[in-house]
């Protein structure tokens, strides 16, 4: 607070003058204003210093902004102070309120009213509008000083003071402690606010991972054992929850298997729950024993209504494979083809067929082919994040890299190791091709999927 000594008076005579009772009055009454201002200037930081404590330790955000309007009224030597917070669609409400209770003066019920009436009057979000407003129903004689609350450069309110004092001033020292004040206050609601956020993201972080569990669960644990082939599959999605889908099911109690994979457009938890979506439909389609073409295209009816709302589609490669003649019946729906790497000529071949994307258009047929698999052969499904798998300089792995990384895999891996078969061993190389073109340092920004068929070698 500001104070300024009075003058000093003139002297009577220019010669010394003798020390009189009035001299010690004076030397009094200055050693009891020194006194004074230290224990103002005492009493304004333990009140400031009360509020920092208060804004580190109060985890309830209005226990703090209770102490608000109390503290700026102490520290101004003001007659009371109120609180008012502005919501985002423009909406003024008071927060918090402190007001002597002096009968002669006012009392705090008369105050609450007189604000209410102004917040509920003023326009949305117009300052002088308010001051207006709360300064016309405290009344004349109230003295009213404002200043903004501000969080990340957005007005989040306004906090008052008021005095009935005919003398008081509203001076500097004063306008600090009340901006001060403020500030704190906008640390508080800034810290709330990123605390209800913190909040938000660590719930649906478990509700990812919630997610990412049963997506995990609904993919195969463990490759089925089929006679006459050796199987392996990897699962890398870029976020928690993936679109990426394959699956293993036995059609006729085994005697042929479906192997299929699809890519559901998109990421995440959407693209999640629609690949959770199709692996239910499509299992409910093989159980008809149709052929792979009817298959996709009754998936495609039943589909087409729930993705065209969405706004998302499905890229799916069916097949079924028949253990005893080695056939391999398929057929695609714009996903990427799968790839026979031929063992008596080491060759890599595309198997596809034409069909458009699930859920693109009401009515889609589908084309089928059938290929006789030879002891050795090997066909790898896979989605096209391995493909589309960039390094840094935006080069991306592309499908003659895949190729030549099969054609590599599948020479080297002829004579496998006993600790690991053939399936194995030629996806891992896969993923360690894709891994060191975009580096190790770069992670993958798309799902990544990869299935292996081997068909095993007649022994002796």
């Amino acid at each position: 607070m500001s104070i300024s000594l009075p003058p000093r008076r003139p002297s009577r005579s220019q010669e010394p003058r003798p020390e009189t009772s009035s001299g010690k009055v004076v030397i009094k009454d200055l050693k009891d204003l020194i006194t004074e201002l230290t224990q103002e200037q005492t009493k304004i930081q333990e009140l400031l210093s009360f509020l920092g404590f208060a804004l580190r330790s109060y985890s309830n955000l209005n226990q703090f902004l209770e102490l608000i309007p109390l503290i700026a009224t102490r520290v101004t030597d003001a007659d009371g102070g109120a609180l008012i917070l502005f919501k985002s669609s423009g909406e003024m409400y008071l927060e918090s309120l402190h007001c002597i209770d002096d009968p002669a003066v006012m009392r705090p019920q008369q105050v609450r009213s007189a604000i209410d009436r102004a917040t509920q009057q003023a326009s949305s979000g117009s300052a002088a509008a308010l001051d207006d407003m709360i300064s016309r129903f405290l009344g004349g004689d109230v003295k009213l000083f404002g200043t903004a609350i501000i969080v990340k450069n957005a007005v989040r309110g306004r906090l008052y003071v008021f005095s009935h004092k005919p003398n008081y001033a509203w001076g500097e020292n004063r306008q600090k402690l009340m901006r001060l004040v403020a500030d704190q206050t906008a640390v508080g609601l800034e810290n709330n606010a990123l605390a209800a956020e913190l909040l938000k993201k660590e719930r649906q972080d478990r509700e990812l991972e919630i997610g990412a569990e049963i997506q995990r669960q609904l993919l195969p644990r463990n490759c089925p054992a089929i006679a006459g082939v050796e199987l392996a599959a990897k699962c890398l999605t870029a976020n928690r929850v993936g679109g990426d889908y394959y699956d293993f099911i036995p059609v006729k109690k085994g005697d042929r298997w479906s192997l299929v994979i699809a890519d559901v457009m998109g990421k995440g938890v959407p693209a999640g729950l629609i690949m959770t979506m199709t692996r239910g439909m499509l299992r409910a389609e093989v159980l008809n024993g149709h052929s792979p073409g009817r298959i996709l295209e009754h998936l495609n009816q039943v589909m087409y209504d729930d993705l065209e709302k969405s706004n998302r589609f499905v890229t799916m490669f069916y097949s079924e494979y028949d253990p005893e003649s080695r056939m391999l019946a398929y057929s695609n729906a714009a996903h990427t083809p799968a790839l026979l790497w031929r063992s008596q000529t080491n060759t890599v071949h595309a198997l596809d067929t034409l069909g458009s994307l699930i859920g693109l258009e009401a009515g889609s047929k589908y084309e089928e082919a059938k290929i006789m698999l030879e002891p050795g052969d090997v066909v790898l499904y896979y989605t096209d994040g391995l493909t589309e798998a960039a390094n840094q300089e935006g080069d991306r792995f592309d499908e003659e890299n895949l190729r030549a990384s099969m054609q590599y895999a599948c020479e080297k891996a002829m004579s496998p190791s006993p600790q690991q078969d053939r399936s194995s061993t030629i996806r891992d190389h896969i993923f360690e091709s894709v891994q060191k073109f975009i580096g190790n340092s770069h992670g993958h920004n798309d799902d990544m999927t990869l299935l292996v068929l081997c068909i095993k070698e007649i022994s002796g």
